[in-house]
């Protein structure tokens, strides 16, 4: 028999009357062009008094930079090595001793590692089942096992970043909420290693999503701000969607039989570019509203006086490589611009209320690619193509900030994007003639033709960008052969 839910509610709220000193951090994303290096991020961290970061990996040289800084770490396992940690107790011990124990044992300055992050949102309805069945041998078999032969099991606890489409509910209310039926087996093995572990929930959180996708919530109710129509809930009130976001993670875990799990918000943030309400003023909005309501330590109505036991930004830079399958605004969901520019205001509890930006930051030369008008665009089908298909467009996308400027200044924007991204190679502008260089700056209003950082590709995105480059170019001729005009291209808006 199913147990009653409000009587649920009540006995979550009363759950627990101590408040906890939660702690926010950042997410630290790696998935850019041009980079700024690990040393200068962590000078920035430190210098905006933020103690805890997310990795989505073990890059040893993030990790070196990290030493001794006192930052608390979350190092990630990326769900691509799922399988093998999962089929293998050896590869699962050494990877926690090339990753976790060699910061922690070796001579000198150590990394202060928190958590190890299973995954990154395996159980995420865009994957299917490409990755549940290795999650909990990943995780609790293996990873645990090697951490407890490496004497580490103490230091580190192992988690798994769930995404808010984990839990699902009838009607988006708290009362009303459980975990996704499939794959629910899985997911009970997971919440109870967790729980024997003692080890906290971590769940990604997004108003801007949930607001984006569902437009029975109003903007205001996502932003905090006071006058929005509150949302009432087995007379509970809900102010703001975080809270209603959140309790509904509480109630889904108490119909599993988690009552008592602590929960960690991995993610949670507000894009600046690539959708509609997708701004800097936005986001500052957003901000200001959720760390003043932390910092409130007023809770949420099933859990009062009580909060997340920490919470990590999403994220700390834009990010010009990141999978834009969700929108173009997976790619600005930065406090910071990719080259440190703090987009505004905010404060994590020390009282700093403007951003610090890092020093000494090296730029490509001041030049920028652009159309040249004076050129026939009617046959340039196939390096327009090129240049439209491999270069960042986002902030072209409807409500993005580079969407009201017209042709061909938004082909010079895709123009200068891939100009950028190829290091301002002399190959890299040509376009079959159509492309000049200019020392005279085009940004227009808010929309910025970046100039990349002095900083060199990875291999790994170097051969990212041969690969695209080779199959668009080969994209761009076929159809061009089957007579696509310049004309039809120079009217879509987003290129």
């Amino acid at each position: 028999m199913a147990p009653n839910l409000s009587l649920i509610l009540i006995l979550l709220s009363i759950w627990s009357s101590n408040s906890k000193v939660e702690a926010i951090g950042v997410n630290w994303g790696t998935s850019a062009s041009h980079p700024l290096t690990p040393p200068q991020v962590v000078e920035l961290l430190k210098s905006n008094h933020i103690s805890k970061v997310r990795l989505f990996d073990a890059d040893p040289v993030v990790l070196q930079s990290l030493s001794g800084s006192n930052i608390a770490v979350t190092v990630g396992v990326p769900n691509s090595m799922l399988k093998s940690l999962n089929s293998s107790l050896k590869v699962a011990e050494s990877w926690v001793h090339d990753n976790l124990s060699r910061y922690f044992y070796v001579g000198g300055p150590k990394v202060k590692i928190e958590y190890v992050a299973v995954g990154d949102e395996p159980f995420n309805l865009n994957y299917g089942q490409q990755f549940q069945a290795f999650v909990v041998g990943a995780a609790a078999s293996n990873i645990q096992a090697a951490l407890i032969g490496a004497q580490l099991a103490n230091k580190v606890k192992v988690v798994v970043p769930c995404s808010s489409d984990t839990f699902e509910s009838e009607s988006g209310l708290p009362a009303k909420r459980h975990f996704r039926a499939n794959p629910n087996k899985t997911r009970i093995q997971l919440l109870t290693f967790l729980d024997k572990h003692h080890s906290p929930f971590f769940v990604s959180i997004s108003p801007f999503l949930s607001f984006h996708q569902n437009k029975n919530f109003s903007l205001d109710f996502a932003l905090f701000k006071e006058n929005a129509q509150p949302r009432n809930d087995s007379r509970r009130t809900y102010k703001n969607l975080f809270d209603l976001n959140y309790d509904t993670l509480v109630a889904a875990l108490y119909q599993a039989g988690f009552p008592q799990m602590e929960i960690v918000v991995g993610q949670i943030g507000w894009p600046t570019d690539g959708a509609v309400n997708a701004t800097s003023d936005l986001a500052e909005t957003f901000m200001k509203g959720l760390l003043d309501h932390l910092q409130s330590k007023s809770g949420t109505p099933v859990r009062p006086r009580e909060f997340p036991l920490e919470t990590y930004i999403f994220s700390l830079l834009d990010e010009d490589q990141r999978s834009i399958a969700s929108g173009d605004f997976e790619r600005h969901w930065g406090i910071f611009t990719f080259d440190g520019q703090a987009k505004y205001h905010a404060d994590f509890g020390q009282g700093l209320k403007n951003l610090v930006n890092p020093q000494n930051v090296e730029y490509l030369s001041p030049k920028w690619c652009l159309v040249n008008n004076n050129k026939d665009l009617s046959n340039a089908t196939a390096s327009a193509l090129e240049a439209c298909l491999v270069a960042d467009r986002s902030a072209l996308s409807p409500g993005g900030s580079c969407f009201s400027i017209s042709s061909p200044g938004n082909i010079s924007y895709a123009f200068n994007s891939y100009y950028q991204q190829h290091n301002q190679k002399a190959d890299s502008y040509d376009f079959g003639g159509l492309g000049l260089i200019t020392t005279v700056d085009p940004s227009v209003d808010n929309c910025r033709f970046s100039v990349e950082l002095q900083t060199s590709l990875s291999p790994a995105q170097c051969h990212f960008l041969d690969q695209c480059t080779t199959f668009l170019v080969w994209s761009a001729l076929v159809i061009s052969y089957v007579g696509l005009t310049w004309q039809k291209i120079s009217t879509v808006k987003v290129l």
